[in-house]
């Protein structure tokens, strides 16, 4: 998803490929646990993961199953230190999935609606 283009998908059809790659990214965050844990990371700057399970309140390998989903979709990235792994958000691909999306001006000219 690193080459992706920046059109809006509203303001222009995107390729086959483009909807796949972004689809993975929407599907890996469809779920409210896998979104709470990005918001907790978000939050923090980076987030070990012995920390994650009493924060979102799920049992370790809940929380290991959604780490590894959203890692494997490239929203999380993961950084081994000594025994525990450190998460931190893929800001670059969070900026891909927000510019297809629109930009935050044309979010917010609809947020009356």
């Amino acid at each position: 998803m690193d080459d992706l283009c920046c059109t809006p998908i509203l303001a222009a059809p995107i390729s086959e490929r483009e909807a796949a790659e972004v689809a993975v990214v929407l599907k890996a965050l469809a779920d409210p646990i896998r979104l709470r844990l990005v918001s907790v990371v978000a939050a923090g700057g980076e987030a070990c993961a012995c920390d994650l399970p009493a924060l979102v309140g799920r049992t370790q390998p809940t929380v290991s199953h959604h780490l590894s989903q959203l890692v494997k979709a490239g929203i999380l990235e993961r950084e081994q230190r000594g025994k525990w792994a450190w998460f931190a958000v893929n800001e670059a691909r969070i900026a891909h999935v927000r510019a297809l999306l629109g930009s935050d001006d044309s979010l917010r000219d609809h947020s009356d609606t």
